[in-house]
């Protein structure tokens, strides 16, 4: 997030929320939306396929086919142009570019978008008025923007859309992902990407390759590595030997869990160190005991940028060891010689070489946690990114077309397909399963679909159907419910005897990040005779 969360309870006065089910997925930052919009006034604008909790109380709706996010925001930016709304000052002092994106959104009028999108042309007039028009608005996204063959491209409209309105570097402002778990924050800023060294320093500059081969006194490769999606291919292929998985559970949260598995099943070497013995765990060679959030020292980094510490609550049952240990562990016996004392120790280091954690001590945030970046210790951290300029000097408008998804619907695969998370689950349900109370609210998965496509196929609410894409079936229960349009079924990816993941594509990526398409592809459903 460019900005902190309890911004948007308190100093937005409009709020822009685009492929996030923000009251389910985020829910601590779904009742501070509510409440502001609620007790202060705040202008709430939501787009998403579903019409999800945060629609009922939303001052414009847009219920937009799955995958059309670019033509929509590219709709926006030519009503905010066309009407004079745009913040000239910002654009022409603080960015670069917006003149080749004002002629390709040119062609994209409200009433040309309407017909890509489904969205009635004078919603799309009013959403872009609201948010133009806002004091300070703020534009939030999660995993409905990202997870798409053109999750780049549609982020990057989002950016375009920020800056045209110059809501930016302000309170109640930015562009704010919400992160899909507790430390993938923390996680990316450590290096867990395959381009980058901890901190964004990226692997390709010998300039960086430099500095951490002194601070860790080894020779590192000058090649970026490859993302978990590409690895599964190349393991597939027979082209990747062993496979290291911590923390995660590819069978289950990958696309195409046949494709997936049978990956799996040709490698030489599968380790999994996690704290339950999952499905990609079961076919594992080696399965190292890992320790939950609760059983470990440490710090989380989290949606916001906040680096907060993590004390151990409990002790680790069995042989469960830290992570960090196993990993030292695993290290040394692998011929490269480390030593650390405790998670404190590892942070010293982590302090030297990624400077925008430099500023940040355990003893800093004892009680209350510091937003990277916060380069030394005398610096109070910064809750706001770009205030005065972008880290690029200039912000870069990108002029982006409109691509179609990947997977359409056919003759044969009439409807569109996508796939999300529920309230009472998260990720691949490897805890919240074994959590009765939370199971007990939904404890098998169902396919979302619409009233009239309901009784279209003669599908009674809560009957076994079959629902298939070119990948797979899977059977699962029909929920009848009118948050969809007629054209879009639903369902949820926690679930393994019904897992929604059978039936996503990995055929194509998105060719910047190599995100899967998990929000859209061509279904079928059908009533089980």
């Amino acid at each position: 997030m460019t900005n902190s969360i309890g911004e948007l309870g308190t100093d937005a006065t409009a709020i822009f929320l685009i492929g996030t089910n923000t009251t389910e997925n985020h829910p601590v930052i779904g009742y501070k939306i509510k409440k502001n919009v609620r007790e202060n006034g705040a202008k709430l604008v939501v787009a998403d396929p579903r019409r999800i909790d945060l629609a009922e109380m939303a001052d414009v709706y847009m219920q937009f086919r799955p995958g059309t996010d670019v033509a929509l925001l590219n709709g926006m930016m030519n009503v905010i142009i066309n009407e004079g709304l745009m913040d000239k000052e910002f654009v022409e002092n603080r960015t670069e570019g917006f003149e080749a994106v004002k002629q390709v959104v040119e062609k994209y009028t409200p009433e040309m978008v309407s017909v890509i999108t489904g969205v009635p042309a004078e919603d799309i007039k009013k959403a872009a008025r609201i948010y133009a028009e806002a004091e300070a608005g703020s534009l939030c996204y999660a995993m409905g923007l990202t997870q798409h063959t053109t999750g780049t491209d549609n982020v990057k409209s989002a950016c375009n859309l920020a800056m045209l309105t110059g809501n930016l570097g302000r309170p109640g402002t930015g562009v704010n992902p919400l992160r899909g778990q507790n430390n993938v924050q923390g996680a990316c800023d450590m290096g867990a990407l395959p381009v980058s060294y901890p901190a964004y320093q990226a692997v390709s500059a010998d300039a960086n390759r430099e500095k951490f081969e002194q601070a860790w006194g080894v020779k590192l490769s000058p090649n970026n590595g490859c993302t978990l999606t590409a690895a599964i291919n190349k393991a597939h292929h027979g082209e990747l030997k062993g496979l290291y998985v911590l923390g995660e559970n590819p069978v289950l949260s990958d696309p195409d869990s046949h494709h997936v598995i049978e990956a799996l099943e040709k490698l030489d070497l599968l380790i999994v160190q996690d704290i339950f013995l999952t499905e990609t765990a079961q076919l594992a060679d080696v399965v190292l005991p890992g320790v939950t959030w609760a059983e470990k020292d440490g710090t989380f980094s989290n949606t916001e940028r906040r680096v907060q510490r993590v004390r151990k609550a409990v002790s680790s049952p069995g042989d469960a060891r830290q992570d960090w240990e196993i990993l030292v562990d695993m290290t040394n016996r692998l011929g490269y010689a480390c030593s650390y004392d405790s998670p404190e120790d590892i942070f010293e280091e982590i302090r030297k070489v990624t400077p925008s954690y430099a500023g940040i001590t355990y003893a800093r945030i004892d009680q209350t946690g510091l937003h990277w970046p916060c380069p030394n210790e005398e610096h109070p951290g910064t809750p706001i990114l770009h205030a005065e300029k972008f880290s690029r000097g200039l912000g870069l408008f990108h002029a982006i077309e409109f691509q179609e998804a990947f997977e359409l619907p056919d003759e044969e695969y009439p409807l569109i397909l996508s796939t999300g998370r529920s309230l009472f689950h998260y990720h691949t349900g490897t805890m919240t399963r074994k959590a009765v109370a939370l199971d007990v609210h939904q404890p098998e998965n169902v396919v979302q679909v619409s009233p009239n496509k309901a009784a279209e196929l003669g599908i009674i609410d809560g009957e076994k159907v079959r629902l298939t894409t070119r990948r797979g079936s899977i059977e699962l229960k029909a929920q009848v419910t009118d948050i969809l349009n007629d054209q879009v079924v639903f369902t949820f990816f926690h679930f393994s005897e019904a897992s929604a993941n059978v039936l996503t594509q990995a055929e194509k990526l998105d060719p910047v990040a190599g995100i899967p398409e998990y929000k859209v592809c061509a279904a079928r459903l059908e009533k089980i005779v």
